[in-house]
């Protein structure tokens, strides 16, 4: 028998973080599976490192638009190595390391993807380093390159600059020449001035006032994770040809009533926005924007632009210009702690929750 076929025969037991309802991080429930054999076009990969993102918590809280039904594992994305291949999928995927955007399904030390999902991480690249750039590295990238289009001498204003997100759109912005006004806790101001930040205080009841000192003719660009009254905000805070991207509704986690009910008043506001005779521009980013049906010429669209992206970011953080972000490591067994420090407002740096399998 060969290599590649002893390997589509492997068969491993995955131990998982199920999240079973709607429940307290304390609720997370810690189960082994066993995995069958890699199906066509299916890899199996040993998971090396994972992470806690805005998504599992609101998706504890049923608040996450699209999730599947109760119970199932967390995990928006994983990074870990090829260990088994079925038909058709490349063998010589086999011992690479790469990453995965799973939305669903990451928490857990293997998991059976499809092979042509799968981006390689390039060699010298530490799996916990290349997960904070995954969602958060292609959500920074794509936002601030497809979205806002940023340019050199530009000014533009992150909200959340100490999150996983938001310290990944720092760095990129900083090396794509422009000027960085973040909003974070006072604790992180001084890391955030070291990355070449002007911070101000999120809870500053005179935050605008604040912007408009540092900038009074309005910034180039807005990126609001926040939703809600932060994005009319941020809307009015922009110069007379900026661009507002919004990208996550945070301010109606703790919300009790539908999640459409949050949701479809922004995308209304945003596109009302986008038809008034101004130069501004508004829109919400979704990174699954365009995935279309499996095996459809979208979804192969968005893999090959996905790869690019993640890819060209990968090389930045080889390259030195990118420094992975890592606010806390944890076991994956300690993922119920992971998430209460994510959700806490004592996080005690900027960057990303890692899981560690």
């Amino acid at each position: 028998m060969s290599e590649t076929n002893a390997a589509t025969e492997a068969t491993v037991t995955a131990t998982e973080v199920v999240l079973p309802g709607k429940v307290a991080p304390s609720g997370l429930r810690l189960v082994q599976r066993e995995l069958p054999a890699p199906a066509a076009g299916q890899a199996l990969v040993r998971v090396e490192s994972t992470a806690v993102s805005f998504a599992e918590s609101a998706m504890r809280r049923g608040r996450y638009y699209g999730q599947p039904a109760f119970p199932f594992v967390p995990g928006y994305d994983l990074v870990g190595v090829v260990e088994a291949v079925g038909p058709g999928a490349d063998p010589a995927l086999l011992g690479r390391r790469v990453a995965a955007l799973t939305k669903t399904g990451g928490w857990t030390t293997a998991a059976l993807l499809p092979a042509a999902d799968l981006v390689e991480v390039p060699d010298g690249i530490h799996p916990d380093d290349a997960e904070t750039l995954i969602v958060n590295g292609l959500t920074a990238y794509q936002m601030l390159h497809r979205s806002a289009k940023v340019r050199a001498g530009q000014t533009v204003l992150i909200t959340g600059a100490a999150g996983g997100v938001g310290s990944v759109l720092v760095q990129l912005a900083r090396d794509a020449g422009a000027r960085v006004i973040g909003t974070a806790g006072l604790r992180h101001h001084e890391a955030l001035r070291d990355l070449g930040v002007e911070p101000i205080d999120y809870r500053d009841p005179d935050l605008a006032a604040r912007v408009r000192e540092l900038a009074p003719g309005g910034v180039d660009a807005v990126f609001d994770h926040l939703g809600g009254a932060s994005v009319s905000l941020s809307y009015r805070l922009l110069n007379r040809t900026g661009t507002l991207v919004s990208y996550s509704i945070a301010a109606a986690l703790d919300d009790t009533r539908p999640i459409l009910l949050d949701f479809l008043p922004l995308l209304a506001k945003l596109a009302f926005w986008n038809y008034l005779p101004t130069g501004k521009h508004a829109s919400f980013y979704d990174v699954w924007a365009g995935a279309g049906k499996p095996d459809s010429a979208k979804r192969e669209a968005f893999r090959a632009r996905m790869r690019t992206d993640l890819t060209h970011v990968f090389g930045l953080l080889s390259d030195g210009v990118l420094t992975a972000k890592i606010a806390a490591r944890f076991p994956l067994a300690e993922a119920a702690e992971a998430m209460q420090l994510a959700e806490s407002s004592n996080r005690p740096a900027v960057g990303k929750i890692i899981l560690v399998p």
